[in-house]
């Protein structure tokens, strides 16, 4: 598999490249980019085939979509695709004044939480006023997940539903955009938000990778019924399948507890006696379901974004994938890739 290769996205009718270009790096997520090497990640992604883009008001306060649109602003239109966010909008304020944090130096908006119907239209006319481009193809309503709004989800998933899901549902009705659903990072809200309307796009940070695999019980199997498509990030669980199970392992954002750090141990040592990077390994999974239409992964270099590319496209033998299955690793339901 390449990441050129072009998947269908659900019913929508669009095509995605198998790897996309996740921008939250680019909005100096952790730590300051700075403008060339900004864009020089988009010029590695483009060069490498990568034609599908996803960014969001979030990241860097805007700065991401800048940046976006000053890299895609003279590309052809039609040769990519491109999603952003609702759910928050920024007003202009001084920058002594924001927090922006885990962002570092970014642009100086305010962010603040608003999902009604209004508030979704002039979201989507911002963002494109920011990038400097004419449409997105894929919308999608961010973080109305418990990992971003805690014990206030339950409340502000139905204001999500009744504000930013009509005004997307209606333009994608009217052909304004070609396919509207959730960003999260839970599958179960994904569910939910699919039994409750016809989405046809998700966004799922995580939650399926080689060490989760629970959205195999409904999430995934609606999708495919109601022909939705997913677009996975999250991939390396926030970094254990990337480093491995070395000291001060990432996952979920948080320092790996015990029983991870074992279990990634555990598939550490197949991937070693198969000859597989335990990332390769990552990546390529996840791709493997019908309904995964592409995978994004952040990258803070270009040396990572290159690195991922290699990753995608490394061969793996099928009798890695028996393996990891037979010794309880990987549920025997999952999908794997064929040689």
């Amino acid at each position: 598999m390449l990441p050129s290769d072009k998947r269908r996205f659900g019913r929508s009718g669009l095509t995605v490249t198998a790897m996309g270009y996740g921008t939250a790096s680019v909005g100096n997520l952790f730590r300051e980019i700075d403008e060339a090497t900004a864009a020089t990640m988009f010029d590695t992604a483009w060069d490498a085939g990568i034609r599908y883009f996803d960014s969001a008001p979030l990241y860097g306060n805007g700065l991401a979509e800048i940046r976006t649109g000053q890299a895609l602003r003279w590309k052809n239109r039609d040769d990519f695709v491109l999603s952003s966010k609702v759910g928050r909008i920024l007003t202009p304020s001084p920058r002594a004044s924001i927090d922006f944090s885990p962002y570092v130096n970014a642009a100086p908006f305010q962010a603040h939480f608003d999902y009604s119907y209004d508030a979704t239209l002039r979201s989507i006319e911002d963002s494109l006023q920011r990038m400097a481009l004419e449409r997105l193809e894929i919308c999608f309503i961010h973080d109305v997940d418990r990992y971003t709004r805690g014990d206030d989800q339950p409340a502000v998933f139905e204001e999500a539903m009744a504000g930013s899901a009509r005004a997307l549902l209606r333009l994608r009705d009217e052909g304004v955009i070609g396919a509207v659903g959730l960003g999260v990072n839970e599958w179960e809200v994904c569910y939910a938000a699919l039994e409750r309307h016809d989405f046809d796009a998700f966004l799922l940070a995580g939650r399926y990778t080689l060490l989760e695999q629970e959205a195999l019980d409904k999430f995934l199997p609606l999708c495919r019924e109601r022909g939705a498509g997913v677009v996975l990030g999250g991939g390396f669980n926030s970094g254990i399948l990337a480093t491995g199970a070395i000291p001060g392992a990432k996952y979920n954002y948080g320092p790996a507890p015990d029983h991870v750090m074992q279990r990634v141990e555990q598939i550490e040592e197949i991937c070693r006696e198969h000859d597989v990077p335990l990332p390769a390994a990552a990546l390529q999974f996840v791709m493997a379901h019908p309904v995964i239409a592409s995978f994004v992964a952040g990258t803070r270099t270009v040396a990572q974004l290159q690195q991922n590319i290699d990753w995608f496209s490394q061969a793996i033998r099928e009798e890695f994938w028996a393996a990891l299955k037979s010794r309880g690793l990987l549920r025997e339901d999952a999908p794997v890739p064929s040689a």
